[in-house]
């Protein structure tokens, strides 16, 4: 018999330490070879750990949200057969069958608040003389003793509701009756609970959510942003969408965004200003001729942004395909690190959750962010062809931007956003040479 020590591989890229952010085995857990051990987190990706081994967990080597540093050891394995030869120190152990280590028998630490259903040791060793039908409790102070079943006691814990305060009506016993028509009629004002009661909860920020909040404070407290909005008429944008779509073929269906990704591409060449990054530390602003969008991605953990490579050379229905593509690699956990990492210029949307405006922060080191709205219907003034004008119901949407004003001024950041209006309005341009 003996141990196999698996340490935290070199993942590559210089990486020195990752974060755990998942366990799949616990100690005690018997595991086979190539089953999955660990999930952990670098600057680029997530990475799955599997077992080189077979054998049974002795010891892990942290909890979630824990850093570790790459050739620490992950998990001590129990092995069969002879001392296995491995990353870290093999150790032999006695020759007896391959089983569980034993099960600490410390006392568990008892919560810091009693669960409501458990009676109080009074409420134990002091029954009723009504045991057989009630289990009363005993005020304090000037409270009288409150008669109320273990099932009511309980629900007007869950509800947060002091006995003392229901008034029952009937022979001084408190039933659900009584804590419905408290509920409906209470005394704090006499209207009906907003709703149930939630949970407390304490949740550990780890793994991507923790590495979103230090860019975000990052960037925010690095970057001095400011925002810009211009409403956009996607009339007729809008129309060439759906043209286009009828003749689609085989092809993705297009949304919106391929269409705004190809003007703001277009539009750039002009404010070389907005696609760059800026290294604040060197004090060097490193502009780019190529378009490495950054695509602002909802997944189950958190917010990702996978890239567009050079963006500005893809067609639309190239650029539909890599934003289908990208999407589902970001929230399935299978894209590359170099898929989520050298962005120059970012676009996020909430699609038809856009609102009216927003104000995006910056994806740090680049030094703006784009952010379309909700597309809405309003009736709008336009010109009637006679030289007066009519009232037509258009639709509109708001295209805001964020911009670092340390290397980009409003009238840049202003004019760049028109230029890309006057593409949206007149989508032929999009389609020109």
């Amino acid at each position: 018999m003996g141990t196999f020590t698996f340490n935290l591989p070199d993942i590559g890229e210089g990486i020195a330490e990752a974060e755990i952010v998942a366990w799949h085995v616990k100690v005690g857990d018997r595991i086979e070879e190539d089953d999955k051990v660990a999930d952990v987190m670098t600057d680029k990706a997530t990475v799955e750990m599997e077992s080189p081994v077979s054998g049974i967990v002795l010891s892990i080597g942290g909890e979630e949200g824990d850093m570790l540093a790459i050739g620490s050891p992950l998990v001590v394995i129990a092995v069969e057969g002879e001392v296995v030869e491995g990353p870290g120190a093999s150790v032999p152990i006695a020759a007896e069958p391959l089983k569980a280590p034993p099960v600490r028998s410390e006392p568990v630490e008892a919560p810091l608040l009693p669960s409501p259903q458990a009676p109080s040791p009074k409420e134990k060793s002091s029954p009723s003389p009504n045991s057989g039908r009630s289990d009363p409790g005993v005020g304090q102070g000037d409270h009288a003793k409150v008669l109320a079943s273990p099932a009511v006691r309980a629900r007007a814990a869950e509800l947060a509701i002091d006995l003392a305060q229901v008034k029952p009506a009937e022979d001084g016993r408190i039933r659900h009756a009584d804590l419905d028509a408290f509920l409906s009629y209470n005394a704090a004002g006499g209207f009906r609970a907003a709703g149930a009661k939630g949970l407390d909860q304490t949740v550990k920020v780890i793994g991507l959510r923790r590495r979103i909040a230090e860019n975000m404070a990052a960037a925010k407290r690095n970057i001095p942003h400011f925002s810009y909005v211009e409403e956009c008429d996607v009339t007729a944008l809008e129309a060439l969408r759906a043209q286009l779509n009828s003749a689609r073929g085989n092809r993705p269906k297009l949304t919106m965004l391929p269409l705004l990704i190809t003007a703001i591409c277009r539009a750039l060449p002009d404010f070389p200003m907005l696609n760059a990054r800026y290294d604040d530390e060197a004090g060097v602003v490193q502009r780019y001729g190529a378009v490495h969008l950054g695509m602002a991605t909802q997944t189950d953990g958190g917010l990702m942004v996978p890239v567009i490579r050079d963006a500005q050379d893809k067609n639309l229905w190239q650029l539909a395909s890599e934003i289908v593509r990208l999407a589902e690699a970001a929230r399935n956990g299978s894209a590359k690190s170099d898929e989520l990492s050298g962005s120059t210029l970012t676009i996020t949307s909430l699609g038809p959750l856009g609102g009216v405006a927003t104000t995006p922060v910056i994806n740090r080191p680049e030094v703006a962010i784009i952010g379309p709205n909700r597309i809405v219907e309003r009736p709008m003034f336009v010109p009637d062809g006679m030289g007066g004008e009519r009232i037509e119901k258009r639709k509109l949407m708001n295209i805001s931007i964020s911009c670092d004003h340390r290397v980009v001024d409003g009238w840049d950041a202003a004019s760049y956003i028109q230029a890309v209006k006057r593409l949206i309005e007149v989508p032929v341009l999009l389609l020109a040479d």
